[in-house]
């Protein structure tokens, strides 16, 4: 692909759009920015505030420590934090500079009722409206489709500003580069025949971040510690095992609250550490040039971002899996894999595990992303030796396109009254009566 090309510059955009960092699992994070930005409108502390979140926003948010607090959770820790201590300018790293003290201060608050949440019906999956008031003022934030896209602020009833297509439900596509122009085969050309320098800072970053936590989530106790078990009972010296481990041992971090950023892909931190930590340690175990590791990045990144694309930010399907297709098929690059190994690589790991369902983020996460892996990886060593499922398997099209789409008809269609009847049974209380 020549710098010339429309497609060229399209690609950059996406990955600028996409690779971006973020402290703590996203769906908190955004309900944290969202009631930031809230307060910032407000112009002074709030004393009542509403947190209305779509269902998958709950199911995201219910399990998952807030990044700095060791063991708060849910949608009024996330929202008080935002609202308080929160600066919004930092956008998903809005949480950078809490201290412990304030964290003290918001689990007293959280024995208030100052705080609400409300479950919000909507068509769009990624949907937060946060309203704060303080006397006779108010304010109100409305973020939708992707988790820093606000389409709608007013105060005092008065609106000052809304996107023209905000009731338009599209998931990404109103506010993102249009994803048309990704293929697997526009992939390939785009790694193998780009400038690097023009996506070397964008991936050195990635590179960094999330080692530092894969190495933090190795070194420490977090969550059930899945990374450092693998290591424990399976030894440093299978590098398949050692690629499932960083990648776990991050996800161990960050959903038990570690402090470090780390940098996402589709909105997700675990996807992020999932396309991107195996391809590090492959290349580096393989002595690779830096600029063969950008380039194997490129088509782990973009084939992440590209079937997640037909899927939409928040699903019942288990998003680690598209990543791992990612990390299996940059895998297949650095081991000097033809563009038809690589299409290989990508339907043997969907023809195994686009089965597993996302039940929200959660420490399990760590090991749904090693499973996601272990099958990415056998699916490389399958197809470095030739081996393929084949058309008419299970959900296994004449070619990778064609089942990528089938994965996303899955994925998009079929799986809505998986994911209600999921948070249905999350949320269930001790009585067996919906909250």
């Amino acid at each position: 692909m020549k710098k010339t090309d429309p497609e060229y510059s399209q690609y950059l955009k996406i990955l600028d759009e996409e690779l971006l960092p973020a402290l703590g699992c996203t769906e908190p994070i955004a309900i944290a920015y969202a009631a930031a930005k809230a307060v910032e409108v407000l112009g002074r502390p709030p004393q009542h505030i509403v947190a209305a979140c779509s269902g998958n926003i709950i199911k995201n948010v219910k399990g998952v420590i807030v990044p700095g607090t060791e063991d708060l959770r849910g949608i009024k820790a996330s929202a008080l934090l935002g609202a308080f201590w929160g600066d919004a300018a930092k956008q998903l790293e809005v949480l950078t500079g809490i201290t412990k003290e304030d964290v003290e201060k918001c689990r007293a608050l959280l024995e208030t009722d100052i705080c609400r949440e409300e479950h919000l019906q909507s068509k769009a999956a990624l949907h937060i409206i946060i309203r704060v008031y303080a006397d006779d003022d108010s304010a109100e934030v409305e973020l939708k489709d992707t988790h820093t896209n606000i389409v709608r602020i007013s105060r005092n009833g008065e609106l000052l500003f809304s996107r023209k297509d905000d009731d338009v439900c599209s998931d990404d596509s109103n506010v993102l580069t249009d994803r048309s122009c990704l293929s697997v085969q526009k992939i390939y050309d785009f790694a193998t025949t780009c400038d690097t320098q023009d996506v070397s800072e964008l991936l050195q970053r990635q590179i960094d971040y999330n080692l530092r936590i894969a190495e933090e989530g190795l070194r420490h106790q977090y969550g059930a510690n899945v990374g450092a078990t693998l290591l424990k009972v399976f030894g440093t010296e299978n590098l398949d095992n050692l690629a499932k481990a960083y990648a776990a041992a991050g996800s161990d971090a960050r959903m038990s609250g570690c402090v470090l950023p780390v940098i996402i892909n589709s909105g997700s931190g675990n996807q992020g550490m999932t396309a991107s930590l195996p391809v590090i340690v492959y290349a580096r175990y393989l002595q690779k040039s830096q600029d063969t590791l950008y380039r194997a990045l490129l088509i782990s990144n973009l084939v992440a971002i590209h079937q997640k694309t037909r899927i939409g930010r928040l699903s019942a399907y288990c998003g680690v899996v598209s990543a791992a297709c990612g990390s299996g098929a940059a895998i297949t690059y650095l081991s000097g894999g033809t563009y038809e190994q690589i299409c290989k690589t990508i339907t043997n790991t969907l023809a195994d595990v686009s089965g597993i369902v996302c039940d929200g983020a959660k420490p399990s996460c760590a090991a749904k992303i090693a499973s996601a892996l272990d099958a990415a990886l056998m699916a490389h060593h399958m197809a470095m030796n030739e081996k393929t499922f084949g058309a008419g398997e299970g959900l296994v099209k004449e070619n990778v396109e064609r089942t990528i789409e089938s994965i996303g008809q899955l994925a998009s269609r079929g799986m809505p009254a998986v994911d209600a009847e999921i948070l249905k049974i999350m949320v269930d209380d001790e009585d067996g009566e919906e909250e």
